[in-house]
């Protein structure tokens, strides 16, 4: 049965992923997604803008596509040949459509391409059409958003369509130097010059569900290295195992994931600003007001090791008002032990990077443990330069036995991972808070610790090394573990004695374990206190005071005795 539905659309439509075949309508109506096995059939420019902005909001962009044949290139036709029949199949001038729009009320400048367009080739009218979108989105403040479905260059227009990566990344450049977010959709297909240059240097890649994208496309891997492709490759999901997107977003969710990420920059330069008061509870009392407890070394480390202590993602839970996982370091790896986000907090939104452990022995296993790894330290560092770049405060929660200290760690850069955090985050122009939440351990603690406040938990501690490695180095074994605890001075109140953290955060009796939800509420009550006055220094005094409260560290404080409690 082939009845019409629209002009060139028959009724129904066999799927091409499992083969059922389906009503039209109904199709249309899961937004080109498959009902029974979830493929995502290619889209339309003109459909994919209807889904995703707000109805009645695309202004197209006044400038025309100019048709160029720079080259006089012919194959079977002549070039100017295959452009005229791509405009009649398609009604587009060019494989871009390009505008102004609001999604979810956020105003954007959008570039989306369109694939039936001689495969959503660059060429030069393609990179100009792109390029004059973000230079709209450069003059009126306004984030870009870039949707892509190419193979490639244009061959057709030979080493100019090669310079259309540049011309367009010169003008994402601008972008981020203004500190304009820029957000990338990935779709089926993304391969090419388009893949290696825009669409993965944006700030933010999203990926949706089912799409592929690479520099060389599977045939050509398989014909240069005559071997078989693993499963899955080059899609979404595998993108998003090797740190290549931040998230994977089926269809349906597209539209408000975006609205989410556009608030970010909504908010972020809001005037409004309300100064919490800084917490009158001594900060050696329980939440309730009793004397906290005076706990020995060794089983202050066996609280703060608790496995049912708060995680990273417990604290974007229950401390935070709403928060949106990003993923990878966009370099081929996204280290579970590190989670990094964007959150809300009490209306403002904030960048929250943390070490992330687990409660049962599988999850601390699939997180190693919270011990980063190379892939992890540059995740972190990706998402405090996008901090800096949006002028979002950025806070961190530490809670890690050390930095991965693997064979493969050191083969990848574990050193100079943690090195480049540091050096980074001496020079960040945001407020940075960090919060120690359970382990402070060693350089991979302070890879993410160098901040203008930090603050640490009653039950939590903070080493240059553990007891264990402590004991093992200067006493005659690990049995002498808890003297190597009572002599490192790790807890809380000797190193708040030092200087090394600003104030101690309670916990509820008996530790954070034993009430997660009253700590949440506590490290929240923490953070606004002391993260709020920060936003109203200037950048420049920011740094120059973060850079002073580490240059005290010299002889001058290391003189300093620690008093026995």
């Amino acid at each position: 049965m082939t009845a019409t539905a629209h002009p060139g659309e028959t009724l129904w439509s066999r799927c091409g992923g499992c083969a059922t075949l389906l009503y039209r309508k109904r199709l249309r109506r899961n937004l080109d997604v498959c009902p029974e096995c979830g493929l995502h059939t290619r889209l339309a420019a003109p459909e994919r803008v209807r889904q995703l902005v707000d109805p009645s909001s695309f202004q197209p962009l006044p400038d025309r596509a100019v048709e160029v044949d720079p080259i006089d290139f012919v194959d079977v036709l002549p070039y100017p040949h295959r452009l005229a029949a791509a405009r009649i199949e398609t009604g587009m001038p060019e494989a871009v459509l390009c505008g102004t729009a609001t999604i979810g009320g956020f105003r954007c400048a959008l570039a989306v391409m369109e694939f039936r367009f001689l495969g959503g080739s660059l060429g030069c009218a393609v990179g100009e059409l792109i390029t004059r979108t973000a230079e709209r989105a450069l003059d009126a403040g306004l984030p870009l958003i870039l949707v892509t479905a190419s193979g490639g260059a244009r061959i057709q227009e030979g080493a100019l369509s090669l310079m259309q990566m540049a011309t367009v990344s010169q003008a994402i450049a601008a972008l981020r130097e203004a500190g304009s977010l820029t957000v990338s959709v990935l779709t089926d297909p993304t391969y090419g010059g388009v893949a290696a240059s825009f669409a993965t240097s944006t700030d933010l890649v999203l990926a949706e569900s089912g799409a592929r994208m690479g520099f060389a496309g599977p045939r050509v891997i398989r014909q240069v290295t005559g071997r078989d492709l693993p499963e899955g490759f080059q899609t979404a999901e595998f993108l998003l195992r090797h740190g290549q997107v931040d998230m994977v977003v089926p269809r349906h969710a597209l539209r408000a994931r975006l609205a989410t990420l556009l608030a970010t920059v909504g908010t972020a330069r809001g005037t409004g600003r309300t100064v919490v008061p800084r917490s009158s509870a001594p900060a050696d009392r329980a939440p309730d007001g009793a004397p906290a407890p005076a706990l020995d070394a060794w089983e202050t480390l066996r609280l703060a090791r608790h496995p049912g202590r708060p995680t990273t993602l417990d604290y974007l839970e229950g401390a935070f008002d709403g928060f949106t996982e990003l993923h990878g370091d966009r370099l081929g790896g996204d280290c579970p032990a590190v989670v990094g986000a964007v959150a809300r907090l009490d209306g403002r939104h904030l960048i929250v990077i943390g070490h992330q452990k687990g409660h049962t022995t599988a999850e601390l296993a699939s997180r190693n443990f919270g011990m980063a790894t190379p892939a992890g330290h540059r995740k972190a560092l990706r998402l405090m330069r996008l901090a800096a770049r949006l002028g979002l405060p950025v806070v961190t929660l530490v809670d890690t036995p050390g930095a991965d200290p693997g064979i493969d760690a050191e083969e990848h850069g574990q050193a100079a991972a943690i090195a480049e955090n540091i050096l980074t985050l001496c020079a960040l122009p945001t407020p940075v808070l960090a919060v120690v939440t359970g382990e402070g351990g060693s350089g991979g603690a302070l890879a993410l610790a160098v901040a203008d406040r930090v603050l640490m938990l009653q039950y939590a501690v903070y080493s240059v090394i553990s007891p264990e490695g402590c004991a093992a180095i200067l006493w005659p074994g690990r049995p002498a573990a808890p003297q190597a605890a009572r002599a490192l001075r790790l807890t809380a109140p000797d190193l708040r004695r030092l200087g090394v953290v600003d104030d101690v955060v309670p916990e509820p009796a008996g530790s954070a374990a034993a009430d997660p939800e009253a700590t949440a509420r506590a490290v929240r009550q923490a953070v606004l206190a002391n993260l709020l006055p920060l936003l109203d220094v200037p950048a420049a005094a920011l740094v120059q005071r973060r850079r002073q409260r580490f240059r005290r560290f010299g002889a001058a404080r290391a003189s300093i005795r620690v008093g026995v409690r």
